[in-house]
């Protein structure tokens, strides 16, 4: 995170882990085609794998510990604010006053890492839902509970 952002939580460390999980199954099928590719053309053997191989790498590895560290979030009295992005950046502002609801949701590899993502409906209609993942399962409970909170002090 840069100095304009010091006030926002980083996400769980474990979220970088899940993050290379999930590029490494999305090239898979990619891994998959240069195979194919180079038994079928019958090309010399590397000539499409190896460059497959080196791209999958580059996503498994570097990529996800950098998109990590450009991830973050906090919460104020009113407010919920989620920056993510390095090529686009993004700086999500969501005031308690438009929440119409919050889940907590939790996909497989999540799951197995104790992970859970924070997902905060609003009124409207762009950008009607902000996710906040890599949150550990607690804390997106404890979120999403403190939310829930102060809008019903809010309401009352």
């Amino acid at each position: 995170m840069n100095e304009q952002n010091e006030d926002l939580t980083l996400l769980d460390p474990r979220h970088i882990t899940v993050l290379r999980i999930e590029a490494l199954l999305g090239m898979v099928p990619i891994l998959i085609g240069a195979v194919v590719v180079e038994l079928v053309v019958g090309l010399p053997t590397g000539l499409i794998i190896v460059p497959a191989l080196l791209v999958t790498a580059l996503f498994t590895f570097p990529l996800p510990r950098r998109r990590y560290r450009r991830k973050g979030y906090s919460t104020t009295m009113d407010r919920l604010r989620y920056v993510k992005g390095w090529f686009r950046r993004s700086d999500t502002v969501v005031p308690f006053g438009r929440v119409q609801h919050i889940d907590v949701k939790e996909g497989l590899v999540e799951r197995w890492f104790g992970l859970a993502t924070l997902v905060v409906h609003t009124a409207g209609t762009h950008n009607a839902s902000v996710s906040v993942p890599g949150l550990s399962r607690e804390t997106a409970i404890d979120v999403r509970e403190a939310i829930a909170a102060r809008i019903r002090r809010d309401t009352m």
